[in-house]
């Protein structure tokens, strides 16, 4: 299951690879996690109820970072937690 995933996401990045340089975009790293970071994000919080702490934690990244990025892609992290 774990190898169908990564080799999908293989797949993914190489044609988003020959997207980008067929048009000759550089910057392709930055591209594609522009791409992939926000979803992703969005994803690690619906799984943590809108934990920041815990979405940090799966993300592996430091929560400020974490919040950081929230910020700057506009994320509202408030749809993510339940309400009880």
């Amino acid at each position: 299951m774990e190898n169908d995933k990564a080799e999908i996401l293989r797949e993914t990045i190489v044609n988003l690879e020959h997207l980008f340089l067929e048009n000759k975009r550089e910057e392709l790293h930055k591209h594609i996690l522009e791409i992939v970071e926000r979803p992703l994000i969005e994803m690690v919080l619906a799984k943590t109820d809108g934990n920041q702490k815990k979405a940090a934690k799966l993300l592996g990244i430091n929560r400020n970072t974490l919040h950081a990025k929230i910020k700057k892609l506009g994320i509202d992290a408030k749809k993510f937690k339940i309400a009880y």
